[in-house]
């Protein structure tokens, strides 16, 4: 089968297309042929070697999490799924292999494919979504009437925490930049706060919950428009610094995702309802995948990129 790997740290034009042998199925997986790929931001990160020191990749590596095509086989100890269902969902970033003719994955990390999205869109839904959702549901615990603040409204994970967060009923502020200030106020965000025009830590103040994906200057000033106790959900690693919260008097946490099929099929269900809208930025061959690491890279993408697989 045809894949995109790379054999060693670097940058984007690493990325080469090889032939590789198809996957072997274990018991309770399925094989799927997959018709398109997400690109995360974190496929770039392995790529480039951040977590190369404590997280061991076996090079050459097949990078990719998010995925949408048709199931070919299914192995022993699989109920649920049969070879022609149309499904996604993913894999974890640091075992790989999205970017792919094919991908043997556990049968509890996949979904039925949502019926009125094409494999491009949910392609663009399972590490993004669930992010969103664990940091708002698990790690937040949102509730009702409560204040929420989300950076990066208009990328991956900040276009479904907008959707989420107003879906649970909470008032959302959110800070993107100029040209993205209309798709996220469409989405449902209350206040939308354009960052090149307006400093947010001047602007809103008293927040329950805020959803940083940027960190550094951001996170810390984040922390001070936080209510007394109230808490920042970080998606940057190593998380928030435990010292300057508890001066600031405020609670952290760091979210970490894993898939995860019951969850991915509840996401299923909220796509079919439409209620819950995936934002495409790009669609690229798998060829391509250097371009689209690229554009990842370059931190402009509204919404996923996603590789198209044939």
């Amino acid at each position: 089968m045809k894949a995109i790997r790379f054999h060693h740290y670097g940058g984007p034009d690493l990325l080469v297309l090889d032939d590789v042998p198809a996957p072997d199925l274990c018991a309770g997986e399925v094989l799927v042929r997959i018709k398109a790929a997400g690109v995360n931001p974190a496929d770039y990160k392995f790529r480039a070697g951040w977590f190369k020191d404590f997280v061991n990749l076996t090079l050459p590596f097949i990078p990719g999490a998010d995925f949408s095509g048709t199931v070919e086989q299914v192995a022993p100890g699989v109920h649920g799924f049969k070879p022609g269902d149309e499904v996604f969902g993913m894999r974890d970033v640091q075992v790989g292999g999205s970017y792919a003719q094919y991908i043997a994955v556990r049968s509890d990390a996949i979904a039925l494919k949502p019926k009125r999205l094409s494999h491009v869109q949910a392609a663009a839904v399972p590490l993004a979504a669930l992010t969103a959702w664990s940091a708002l549901f698990d790690h937040a615990e949102l509730k009702r009437g409560q204040r929420v603040l989300i950076h990066a409204a208009s990328g991956g994970v900040g276009v479904y925490a907008v959707q989420l967060a107003k879906l649970a009923g909470t008032e959302v502020i959110a800070t993107t930049s100029t040209g993205n200030v209309e798709l996220v106020r469409s989405l449902g965000a209350d206040q939308v706060i354009d960052y090149r025009m307006a400093d947010f830590a001047s602007t809103v103040k008293d927040i329950d919950i805020v959803l940083d994906a940027l960190g550094g200057e951001t996170q810390v000033k984040s922390m001070g428009v936080l209510r007394t106790d109230g808490l920042i959900v970080t998606l940057q690693p190593p998380g928030v610094d435990a010292v300057l919260a508890e001066q600031m008097r405020v609670r952290t946490a760091l979210v970490e995702v894993a898939a995860n099929g019951k969850r991915i099929a509840k996401l299923a269900s909220l796509l079919d309802d439409g209620v819950l809208t995936p934002i495409i930025d790009q669609v690229l061959p798998l060829a391509q995948a250097s371009q689209a690491h690229a554009r990842s890279e370059s931190g402009r993408a509204r919404g996923k990129i996603v590789l198209t697989v044939d």
